[in-house]
């Protein structure tokens, strides 16, 4: 059963030793770097940001279509790296990195291993900066082979292995949510996940609606909380939304 966050945080931090009474004076700063279920009008991202409290601040850049490639040479990264610059002094700063549903096509012009690759560049150049890379794994599609409502294709299982492996390779945290997404829309069946998807048809099975994103960016932050009790403080809870999602209820 779920217990409140309070006390998931809490005994996270003795596991992790980081005590709750030693967290950082600083508020937070987050800025979110991924593709399009990360960046606004389809991503979680919004919705992460939605339970932010004040002092804490944060802004969603990713980037619709963009591969760790591109999101790079379009310079969307050096706008990360800029705010990162700019508010290292205030904050504690915080990235999260989110690729792979765009890296992974054959099109996409990145192998698996320059893929792999630019996450562990990304995550030590936050580091070089002075902030904490949380490598997020690929939240889950929505896609139920036919007659399998409680079995979503597993497409992004490289993809969640590679940060999985950015994650270690750079001392970094893991933010598992293609793991949690995945279990979570198994768990609650077709029906309830297409509740999620975008646009006015619902067959969008890879982008968020608002609710979806709101819904998706509550399950990323309570994994942020798991990693670090520390910042729970920043975040506005939700008992009801993060006790379904954590009890595999629609929500």
């Amino acid at each position: 059963m779920y217990r409140s966050s309070f006390w998931v945080a809490a005994l996270s931090a003795l596991v992790l030793g980081r005590p709750v009474d030693e967290c950082s004076s600083k508020p937070a700063a987050f800025f979110l770097a991924g593709d399009s279920t990360t960046a606004p009008d389809g991503g979680w991202g919004d919705g992460l940001l939605s339970f932010l409290k004040k002092p804490a601040i944060g802004l969603n850049i990713g980037k619709s279509g963009a591969t760790t490639a591109s999101f790079k040479a379009g310079g969307y990264w050096a706008n990360v790296t800029q705010h990162l610059k700019d508010n290292a002094n205030k904050y504690d700063t915080y990235v999260t990195i989110s690729f792979g549903h765009n890296d992974q096509k054959s099109t996409s012009g990145v192998t698996f291993q320059q893929y792999q690759d630019n996450l562990i560049k990304f995550a030590n150049e936050v580091k070089s900066l002075g902030g904490t890379p949380l490598l997020t794994s690929s939240l889950t599609r929505r896609a139920f082979p036919s007659g399998q409502d409680h079995n979503a294709t597993d497409s992004l299982h490289d993809q969640r292995l590679a940060a999985i492996e950015a994650a270690k390779q750079t001392k970094s945290p893991i933010i598992d949510l293609n793991e949690a997404s995945l279990k979570y829309v198994n768990a609650i069946g077709k029906k309830a996940a297409y509740e999620y998807n975008y646009g006015d048809d619902k067959k969008d099975t890879t982008h968020l609606n608002p609710h979806g994103s709101v819904v998706f960016g509550r399950m990323v932050a309570d994994l942020i909380i798991r990693e670090n009790a520390c910042l729970e403080k920043f975040f506005t809870p939700n008992e009801t939304l993060s006790t379904a999602i954590w009890n595999n209820k629609p929500a």
